[in-house]
């Protein structure tokens, strides 16, 4: 089965919990398996609104028999689930929850629902130590690179 790793994001409410009960409903999801879990890393909210709370981040690693897109909207629905109104929140606002789906297997993908990998994770350093934690030889599908080599351009914290 293909292997996906989620992005996982609070910054609303009881962040902690939140992420808790998103990873509970990862656990049980039909046709697939959470293989891992990173720890969990506070970070700045990036390109959200002034007055916006820190996030509470990580990375899950499952494996699936789900297709890309069957995944996406189970996430969506996770989130919605969750207390997430993607339809009536303002882009970027604080969030209860957020689950990007990062990678899907070697998958490269451009659509108006779903790109793969996800196109800011290399700017990220809130998805990129998460991921290396759980996942260290994880490379960029598109390039090859490792995506150890894009935190290293990061830098400390940055993204």
């Amino acid at each position: 089965m293909p292997q996906a790793f989620i992005g996982l994001g609070s910054n609303l409410g009881d962040r902690e919990s939140n992420l808790r009960a998103a990873l509970d409903q990862l656990a049980v999801l039909a046709a697939t398996t959470l293989v891992r879990v990173s720890s969990m890393i506070e970070s700045a909210p990036k390109d959200c609104p002034p007055g916006a709370g820190p996030f509470l981040n990580g990375v899950a690693k499952l494996t699936t028999a789900l297709g890309p897109r069957e995944l996406l909207a189970e996430l969506l629905r996770m989130e919605r689930d969750l207390g997430r109104d993607r339809s009536t929140e303002q882009r970027n606002a604080p969030r209860t929850v957020d689950l990007d789906l990062l990678m899907y297997g070697d998958v490269v993908m451009t659509s108006a629902d779903l790109t793969l990998p996800h196109p800011r994770m290399h700017q990220r350093h809130f998805v990129l130590w998460p991921l290396l934690q759980i996942e260290p030889k994880a490379k960029d599908p598109r390039t090859g690179q490792p995506w150890a080599d894009a935190l290293a351009q990061l830098g400390n914290g940055a993204g």
